[in-house]
């Protein structure tokens, strides 16, 4: 069968509209793979994706999946289902019990739907959080004992929806990731933050800055769970990070020289917080191996475009721009 005559690969992406999801959602379609993109309902963010020929956005909160299930959408024939989509990420979110365990079933009934919609495999977003604190690089055999009822959730979601991918006969891999920024990240995450405040000018405000951190620019993220998609090993765990720990206290001064900051940086004038994880570091060996991923955004290159996209935002335009960085 010629490329021409092949069919073109189809895609289901949750959380759309986050950092990675948007990402994704470009990715796939620059390799001209059809996408269906799954927001939440009233989504102020998923109105700012940009009409695409090969993409449908529709409005489905996680509780909805079951519904989409046995609704008119059984039956497609898609090929891959990437699951981003969770609810209470930051602050005291992440230990509401009652709102973690929703997660843990909504996930459960993504691997469903991915089945109904004939996907040929579930990628799954895990967490960092789920190995709670530790000193070593994370692998994917690294002892997991998460701290947090996030961290618990993302856990038992990966190994629940393993189980039920496998008896369904989906392929299963889960992406632990450990930091992500660029375009359309959220508000409050560091990076985002950050960038905001020493653009405005703003007094700034961090911890010392001694935490040994592994970031990965978003459109690298894209391209890892791709690749996962298409070449990674069933039932696999793999960490996601950029590969290296620098201190966070770098990266801060790498982002206030991109963007022109002169005040002082406010290192020292928040303490850590209790239970501070002080390093985060990924090995990609076992991603490496099976798919071949290699980070390829240097952290000033990927904050450059992180903060051309916000200016671009700042000024009304759409910011999902081109990224070399993601072929």
């Amino acid at each position: 069968m010629t490329k021409q005559n092949r069919p073109r690969p189809r895609a289901v992406i949750t959380g759309a509209t986050g950092v990675i999801g948007r990402a994704l959602l470009q990715k796939c379609l620059d390799e001209e793979m059809e996408v269906l993109a799954l927001v939440h309902p009233g989504s102020v963010r998923a109105a700012a994706i940009p009409p695409h020929p090969l993409l449908t956005v529709q409005e489905a909160g996680l509780e909805e999946y079951g519904a989409l299930r046995r609704g008119e959408m059984g039956g497609s024939n898609y090929d891959f289902f990437f699951h981003l989509a969770w609810r209470g990420t930051f602050g005291t979110a992440r230990d509401d019990m009652a709102l973690q365990t929703e997660n843990i079933a909504a996930s459960l009934e993504a691997v469903r739907l991915a089945k109904a919609l004939g996907c040929r495999a579930f990628v799954g977003a895990g967490s960092q959080a789920e190995y709670g604190r530790t000193d070593g690089v994370l692998r994917p055999e690294t002892p997991a004992f998460p701290e947090n009822g996030y961290g618990m959730a993302k856990l038992c979601a990966g190994q629940m929806t393993r189980r039920l991918a496998a008896s369904l006969g989906l392929r299963h891999i889960w992406v632990r990731v450990l930091s992500v920024y660029g375009p359309h990240d959220g508000e409050k995450t560091l990076i985002s933050s950050a960038i905001r405040a020493m653009m405005a000018g703003e007094e700034t405000a961090f911890t010392p800055g001694g935490q040994l951190w592994d970031y990965l620019y978003s459109g690298d993220a894209a391209r890892a769970f791709l690749l996962a998609a298409q070449k990674g090993r069933d039932g696999a765990v793999y960490c996601l990070g950029g590969g290296e720990a620098r201190l966070l206290s770098e990266y801060i001064r790498i982002i206030a020289q991109e963007t022109g900051y002169q005040g002082e940086i406010g290192f020292g004038r928040l303490a850590y917080a209790p239970g501070q994880v002080m390093r985060l570091q990924a090995d990609l060996s076992a991603l490496t191996a099976d798919t071949g991923f290699m980070p390829k955004t240097e952290f000033r290159e990927g904050i450059r475009r992180t903060i051309a996209a916000m200016r671009q935002e700042g000024n009304g335009g759409v910011a999902l721009l081109p990224d070399t960085g993601r072929s």
